[in-house]
């Protein structure tokens, strides 16, 4: 090991030693000096990201909800007229109507699209099953009567369709209500 006296000991520098490491110092303390802009620049612009994002999460949907009100407001005058004028309900559910289909037509527009059930195979990743029913005329496993719609968002189911499904009779059932046809005649 060396001694602290050994360590302490003048070092012996050419003119030219000297200046490169003078040099390489100065070249040392630039790189310093950037490497603390640099992140601070980089904390800067993470910073800069966070509230963009934030405010990109709050008003993402404004135009949308725009649209949305546009409907909101017709369903209001639908109503107010509806409370004005009693006896028209031909009227009333004409304004209807038309307002839903604004808002299909405001749903299409923004990608989003009635899942088709009915009469289609069981899919559970587009369909929950509530009830099996018995029906000998549908294939196994066939939709057959669509509780409540599905939908999807390009092409990304955002709620399943609540479905009844079919189902055949079990064999045993069948084979029982046989035998007590039998035994009858």
């Amino acid at each position: 090991m060396e001694d602290k006296k050994d360590q302490e000991k003048p070092v012996a520098l050419t003119q030219e030693e000297l200046i490169k490491l003078k040099a390489d110092a100065a070249k040392a303390q630039e790189n310093w000096d950037k490497l603390v802009r640099l992140q601070a620049d980089f904390d800067n612009a993470r910073k800069r990201w966070e509230k963009q994002r934030s405010e990109f999460t709050l008003f993402a949907n404004e135009d949308l909800l725009c649209d949305i009100l546009a409907i909101v407001d017709d369903l209001e005058r639908s109503v107010e007229l509806s409370r004005e004028k009693h006896e028209d309900h031909e009227a009333f559910l004409k304004g209807v109507e038309m307002i839903l289909a604004h808002l299909h037509d405001l749903l299409k527009k923004n990608g989003v699209s009635c899942i088709q059930a009915k009469g289609k195979c069981f899919d559970p990743n587009r369909h929950e099953a509530l009830m099996q029913v018995e029906k000998d005329d549908l294939p196994e496993n066939t939709v057959v009567e669509e509780m409540q719609k599905g939908y999807t968002l390009n092409d990304r189911v955002i709620r399943t369709s609540k479905v009844q499904v079919s189902r055949k009779k079990k064999a045993a059932e069948t084979s029982t209500k046989e035998d007590k046809n039998q035994t009858e005649v």
